[in-house]
């Protein structure tokens, strides 16, 4: 297994650089290049003015260099080993050695990719974070539930109210809870958007009575947090469900379930202790995604609702072509991907002994 754990970490050099080197040439190769955005964000401009604004724009970001240095210019400011700048001039003029990994500067937002990024992280982490236990909980759950109960019509029920949740699509619960839950003419009863309520700062941090009950700091997140936690939950139950179903149905199928219960065993120890524990191998593959997910957040849901997390973020970046802000988006987003595949594979040989990667 340790070995194993070492070739897929020194796959994860080689396949970040494919995924970024790819992303970095399609922004480049887009319809006016990496400057259109910057050139774009200052209005109209007469042929001289653009002119002058590009140059300028071309000595502050090297766009005027050939892509292939413009990418390992960038590769070389993420990477904790290679050359920093000790005077003007590409690569003859830099050293070698161990640096601080930099994001560099956004394009659009004149602001460092690091300071933005950690502003939005937060955001899509508590949201992924309350989200993901409750699809799982329920799911598995009721998953487990209707295969005890298999072709009655409880697991109909189940199966046929879960598949139509998924099939709503996501922006549309958005908008109808928003219309219906969030609005005067209707139910107030949770806000619109963002994360806090304006006057947040001025609060406790947990519930208290003074004058009246007041929700404090804590209860006021997890208010504005129903609507999104909702919207991203719902879609998920059918998948997850579907797949614990399936998985345990075919194990309880199995030889040594049938020896478990002739041993005497109760219906609860065959089904958590021996059946649950060796169908775990499908929820595990679907768990490989919460790595990532805590960083992409959820783009509909954030957009909707008005939290600054990094879905919004990673569609900012897009719409504006902004190179630097969305190469480590993807940076990131590619590095907990693969990671979590990685935490995948040893779930696999965790839950399923039969699993190995010895070879």
């Amino acid at each position: 297994m340790l070995s194993y754990i070492i070739r897929r970490l020194l796959l994860l050099l080689p396949t970040l650089i494919g995924i970024t080197a790819i992303v970095f040439l399609t922004i480049a190769l887009s319809p006016g290049g990496i400057g259109a955005s910057l050139l774009s964000a200052q209005g109209s401009m007469k042929p001289a003015e653009r002119k002058v604004r590009m140059d300028y724009l071309n000595r502050r970001y090297g766009l005027d260099r050939p892509y292939i240095v413009q990418y390992l210019s960038w590769l070389n400011k993420v990477s904790p080993v290679g050359g920093k700048e000790a005077g003007e001039g590409f690569p003859a003029s830099w050293k070698f050695g161990f640096k601080s990994p930099d994001l560099g500067e956004s394009f659009t937002r004149g602001r460092k990719v690091s300071e933005i990024i950690l502003e939005a992280l937060p955001v899509s982490i508590i949201l992924q974070v309350i989200s993901i236990p409750v699809t799982y909980i329920i799911a598995v759950l009721s998953g487990i539930y209707a295969a005890r109960h298999r072709g009655k019509m409880v697991d109909v029920g189940i199966g046929t109210t879960l598949i139509g949740m998924y099939s709503v699509p996501e922006i549309w619960v958005g908008v109808l809870f928003i219309g219906f839950l969030c609005n005067n003419d209707y139910v107030r009863w949770f806000p619109t958007n963002n994360l806090h309520d304006m006057q947040a700062d001025s609060m406790h941090f947990l519930p208290h009575f003074s004058g009246g009950f007041q929700r404090g700091w804590l209860l006021d997140v997890a208010w504005h947090l129903v609507g999104p936690v909702v919207c991203i939950s719902y879609a998920n139950f059918a998948i997850i469900s579907k797949l614990a179903r399936g998985a345990l149905l075919d194990t309880l199928g199995l030889d040594f379930v049938r020896t478990a219960r002739a041993k005497g065993l109760s219906e609860r120890v065959v089904l958590f202790r021996h059946a649950f524990r060796n169908s775990l191998i499908p929820l595990i593959t679907v768990a490989a995604s919460i790595l990532p997910a805590l960083v992409s957040g959820a783009l509909i849901v954030e957009t909707i609702f008005g939290l600054p997390g990094m879905g919004k973020l990673s569609f900012d970046a897009i719409e504006s072509r902004d190179r630097e802000l969305l190469l480590s988006d993807t940076f990131v987003i590619s590095v907990l991907t693969l990671l979590g595949y990685l935490l995948a594979d040893i779930g696999y040989a965790i839950a399923d002994p039969r699993v190995s990667y010895d070879s």
